[in-house]
């Protein structure tokens, strides 16, 4: 009886093990190797990395030959550098920092062009917190004040910058730190600077979490400012952030937005470009549930203000869609 039970058991483990064998066959073996792909997004606290989580799991859910996986970073000006020297594969930026480095303008010293846009994904807004007893109501208000002006390399920095020299002043007139929104943030609660900017989708989660213990002033860009940043930065737009968005601010504030974007490295695969910009437009929902700004993610914005080339995979795409 022990004998029989013996064999038995040895049959159920052989048959056991042919099957686990038959499933945990190597991905190259199976056909099923995957493109390993790094989507370089911004800092922790801001807009960029929660959402490219939330883009990069719908992906993954939805083209069975990709892996992507998310990596925070100093955002859009580093990311099209990371993206032009190849160290990431696809990134999200501000449209602005993509038309300065396809010319060779602000940061970039030379034309950049080896990357290409997927589309549009959320519009950006231009953001100056300030405490409340800083008595910081405009930029020309900030001389002499303590104001973080967006960390090194981002987009944030590139347009305090622009906000600045519009208003007539340089970052000389401020006593400036270059810190991410969340550090700034942390030091506006300590009372240690007394203003932040920051770009990022409205209402900032950064600036909701402050206004739980500190009373803040939004700073606005009057009509007549915005006027002279166009001047230097075309791709500007009117933004009104609507009195009620955070506590203790009763009207509407008047600031700017860009377009964030989705590039990619100008060498990815068509089929596979076409597939990621399918599946961003029409499974724009999915990526809503696992970040709200997934909600502005819709073909009918998807080529404003985009002053790049399109990737063919993408071109691909919207020509199906009647758009190009």
């Amino acid at each position: 009886m022990k004998k029989r039970i013996t064999v038995i058991a040895l049959v159920a483990f052989v048959v056991l093990s042919l099957a686990l064998a038959g499933c945990s066959k190597p991905a190259e073996q199976s056909g099923e190797k995957k493109t390993e792909l790094l989507f370089a997004t911004g800092g922790t606290s801001g807009t960029y990395y929660p959402l490219g989580g939330a883009i990069a799991n719908v992906l993954n859910e939805n083209i069975p030959s990709v892996n992507i996986t998310v990596q925070p970073s100093g955002a859009s000006i580093e990311n099209i550098k990371l993206l032009a020297t190849g160290q990431a594969d696809i990134v999200m930026a501000m449209n602005n920092i993509a038309d300065q480095a396809w010319k060779g303008e602000g940061e970039f010293a030379e034309p950049v062009q080896n990357f290409k846009a997927i589309g549009v994904v959320y519009p950006e807004v231009v953001q100056g917190v300030a405490l409340a007893e800083a008595g910081i109501f405009t930029p020309q208000d900030m001389a002499g004040k303590k104001v973080a002006l967006g960390p090194t390399g981002s987009g944030t920095q590139a347009a305090t910058k622009v906000i600045l020299q519009a208003a007539g002043m340089t970052v000389d007139d401020v006593k400036a730190e270059y810190a991410t929104f969340g550090d700034a943030v942390m030091k506006m609660k300590d009372g240690q600077i007394d203003a932040a900017w920051n770009v990022i989708a409205v209402p900032g989660a950064a600036i909701v979490d402050l206004n739980t213990s500190r009373d803040i002033n939004l700073i606005e860009i009057d009509d007549a400012l915005l006027a002279k940043i166009k001047d230097i930065y075309p791709l500007v737009s009117r933004y009104v952030i609507p009195a009620g968005t955070y506590n203790g601010i009763d009207k509407d504030v008047k600031t700017v937005s860009f377009q964030a974007v989705l590039y990619v490295r100008e060498d990815l695969d068509e089929d596979l470009v076409y597939e990621m910009t399918k599946v961003f437009y029409e499974k724009n929902a999915d990526i809503a549930k696992g970040h709200a700004r997934g909600e502005y993610i819709s073909l009918d914005t998807a080529l404003d203000g985009v002053t790049t080339d399109f990737h063919p995979g993408a071109i691909k795409y919207y020509k199906e869609k009647g758009l190009m």
